[in-house]
């Protein structure tokens, strides 16, 4: 685990990047106060936001980010009547 501050990181991005890609976790500080911490997508907390349990299904290639950049807009769940379409995919299959 490495300390380093804001202005530190903001210079040295890359190098910190590097750092997160081979596993290491970075500990951003804020005049000596933790505010954060940058670490690898392949091991995610359970507790993980939906952000970044998109972003690492991502990486591993699993799916492809949104184009536009922001917050994911919320949505509404639709309710259809008939067959279930995953029972249809199959028929169509056979």
């Amino acid at each position: 685990m490495h300390l380093v501050g804001i202005k530190e990181l903001k210079n040295k991005l890359t190098h910190y990047l590097r750092l997160t890609k081979k596993g290491d976790q970075i500990v951003v500080t804020e005049r000596g106060a933790p505010i954060a911490i940058l670490h690898s997508l392949d091991h995610i907390e359970v507790s993980a936001g939906l952000e970044e349990r998109l972003a690492s299904l991502a990486k591993g290639g699993n799916l492809r980010l949104p184009i536009k950049k922001g917050k994911l807009p919320n949505y509404e769940a639709v309710s259809a009547t008939g067959k279930l379409t995953s029972k249809i995919i199959i028929e169509e299959r056979r």
